[in-house]
């Protein structure tokens, strides 16, 4: 009887663990006293019987000789997910009895005694390898994975075209789809390579995926700060892939096994200065930014277009796998926000955006908790979108060429009549190099520019750097547009603010008569004159007069001011 024993136990090795590099023997799996790692049994030799028993195995196949573990598992789950992840079976539920760390290594179902483990080890030591019964931070298993799936996933190979060694399980996604419990050619007993995201791509088909900045680029860490990919061995942002951002086990953000649960440090390990070119960090930290340590969870990828409740994170105006650098012409998006949402001119949500200025539409147009506006104007208007419209009697060019066909003012050539601007020309990173998006800024409402609204401003090159941005100093002063600039901007020290509203006039509340030219007043620094409402009254090229009161003195058709 011992003699067969003996006999089955090695062909259970033949088969099971071949003395090859790829053998069983060379690996972590080798629990036994040869094993090569610190979890070993102190005195047990034999390798497979961790696993494999010959006789009264449960289940029959593969000759399993360990209980199952037979709790619940708290299983992943998330708004994206199609699949639906079961409890544990097959393979999983056998690498489970040793991975949930629920149940004593040495715990076999030949043996009526454990085997003894080397220093006063019992169960998976807590770590990376002990995955707990709480499986929700774990890439889901157990689910049929067949084309219905994929299909209504939309972003999931069809089953017929996963090429092994990636393999299903009866149709169902394992632990062994992506492990080899007997080789560990790849760390951690891949099957495939994670390079590239080799793996993930075999069953992962992300849009935009192959062109992405995060797919292609051979950016490097400069070694300062923390290691930006602790638990990968490979040295630039192309060769991590996946990786990147997401953890396939034990993942610190749940519900999309991101690395990190504050979703912005997904972004910021990387674009801090010490991997990507742009330092975002930086620009975090300055008094006026949109604000992702604000907010953790609040965003979610199947959200409406339109905004509901406020919240900003990196992923609401970047998708992490589509952003390249690709350069366009405004209105269109560039490349670091392609592949988002947003909502049209119409105000209609739209997915992908194909302007700019429909990505800042989400929050700042129809959303019922937009911030509002900084100005108290005669005509108050909080929505962007109705601002931006080219209908309206008066608007900054963002969405069309602006209405003025005559802008003597304009600096030139970079820009005439015809130029259309992005939102970002404006409100954007301030300094010297900085990323061109509205990151952060030392300047009320992101802007790029240092732009004085306070009344009796001192004029200076400096006070409105965002006007003089495109509209040339001298031609202002000059009065070459306006007779009266130079008079009140400088003399009577009367921001660009107080007539002009930077964005535009709604056509639904203003006309071109009164409110061409930007015009809508600041009703903190004028008021009516006593006479009649507080208006404009455009009367002709560079021509025109208002009706109102301001420092104290009225202003009107015939009046001194």
């Amino acid at each position: 009887m011992q003699k067969n024993r003996a006999a089955i136990i090695l062909l259970l090795l033949v088969l099971f663990c071949p003395a090859s590099p790829q053998s069983v023997v060379n690996t972590l799996h080798n629990l036994s006293v040869s094993g090569p790692g610190t979890v070993k049994a102190s005195s047990e030799t034999e390798v497979c019987i961790f696993c494999h028993t010959p006789h009264n195995s449960r289940p029959l196949s593969p000759l399993w000789n360990r209980d199952d573990p037979g709790g619940t598992f708290i299983l992943y789950n998330s708004s994206t997910i199609n699949a639906a992840p079961g409890q544990p079976d097959g393979s999983s539920v056998l690498c489970l009895s040793c991975h949930d760390g629920t149940i004593a290594l040495g715990n076999i179902l030949s043996s009526a005694a454990d085997i003894d483990m080397t220093a006063g080890i019992v169960r998976m030591p807590l770590g990376r390898k002990n995955l707990s019964t709480d499986l929700s931070d774990d890439h889901p298993v157990s689910f049929l994975y067949n084309s219905a799936l994929a299909a209504s996933d939309g972003q999931l190979k069809d089953p017929s075209a996963i090429l092994y060694p990636v393999a299903l399980e009866n149709e169902k996604v394992q632990c062994t789809s992506c492990h080899d419990p007997h080789k560990n050619v790849y760390p951690d007993f891949l099957v495939a390579s994670t390079r590239f995201s080799q793996l993930c791509t075999n069953c992962h088909k992300r849009d935009y995926w192959a062109s992405s900045g995060h797919s292609t680029s051979t950016k490097t860490w400069n070694g300062t700060g923390a290691n930006p990919w602790p638990h990968t061995p490979y040295s630039n942002v192309a060769e991590n892939g996946c990786e990147n951002c997401h953890n396939p086990h034990n993942a610190g953000g749940k519900f999309r096994l991101l690395n990190y649960l504050a979703e912005e440090n997904n972004c910021l390990n990387c674009h801090n200065g010490n991997v990507a070119a742009s330092n975002i960090l930086t620009q975090l930290s300055k008094s006026y930014i949109h604000n992702v340590y604000g907010y953790n969870l609040s965003h979610d990828p199947v959200e409406n277009a339109i905004s509901s409740a406020m919240h900003v994170e990196c992923v609401d105006c970047h998708n992490p796998h589509a952003a390249r650098v690709a350069s366009a012409a405004a209105p269109n998006a560039n490349g670091f926000i392609i592949g988002v949402q947003g909502v049209s001119q119409a105000g209609a949500p739209v997915k992908p955006i194909q302007y700019q200025y429909e990505l800042c539409y989400r929050c700042h147009a129809d959303s019922p908790d937009k911030p509002p506006s900084r100005t108290v104007r005669k005509i108050i208007q909080n929505n962007v979108r109705l601002e931006f419209d080219p209908v309206n009697p008066s608007y900054h060019p963002v969405t069309a060429a602006g209405k003025n066909s005559n802008c003597i003012s304009l600096i030139r050539p970079a820009y005439s009549e015809s130029s259309i601007l992005y939102c970002t020309d404006c409100h954007a990173s301030d300094g010297p190099g900085a990323p061109v998006g509205p990151h952060g800024s030392a300047y009320q409402s992101i802007l790029k520019y240092r732009y004085e609204k306070t009344d009796l401003t001192v004029e200076s090159s400096s006070g409105y750097a965002l006007c003089y941005s495109c509209h040339s100093r001298t031609s202002i002063l000059g009065d070459n547009s306006f007779g009266e600039h130079k008079k009140h901007i400088v003399d009577e020290r009367t921001p660009c603010n107080v007539c002009h509203d930077p964005h535009g006039i709604s056509s639904i509340q203003g006309n071109s008569t009164n409110n061409s030219h930007l015009i809508n007043f600041d009703v903190n620094v004028v008021s009516p004159n006593g006479v009649s409402n507080l208006r404009f009254v455009d009367t002709g090229i560079n021509s025109g007069y208002c009706m109102l009161t301001c420092h104290g003195r009225p202003h009107g058709a015939g009046m001194d001011y």
